[in-house]
C-alpha cells in the first residue's frame, strides 16, 4: 500500500527528484540570501503545523515551503496567520 501524505514536506514524501532540484537551488544561494541552518529547521516545522502544507506545497502561495524558507527575507504568506 502506497500511503500518500498530505502533511509531509518534500523529503518525507517520494518527491526526491524535486527535492535534490530544491536543494541544488538552495546550495547556489548567497550567505547573504539564505536563512542559517537553526531558521530554516524552525521555519520547517512550523509550515509542518500548518492546514495550508499539502505534499510539500504551501496552498497559500503555491510555493514549495523547502525553498521559500531558505531565503532569509521571505516570510510565510499567509498574511492573516503569519507562522514565521
Amino acid at each position: 500500500m502506497n500511503r500518500e501524505c498530505k502533511k509531509c514536506l518534500l523529503y518525507e514524501s517520494a518527491e526526491a527528484d524535486m527535492l535534490a532540484d530544491i536543494k541544488s537551488r538552495i546550495n547556489k544561494l548567497t550567505p547573504q540570501e539564505r536563512a542559517d541552518d537553526d531558521v530554516y529547521s524552525h521555519r520547517l516545522a512550523l509550515c509542518q503545523q500548518c492546514d495550508n502544507l499539502i505534499s510539500g506545497v504551501c496552498m497559500k502561495c503555491g510555493c514549495y515551503v523547502e525553498f521559500r524558507a531558505a531565503f532569509i527575507k521571505q516570510k510565510c504568506p499567509d498574511t492573516r496567520d503569519r507562522k514565521w
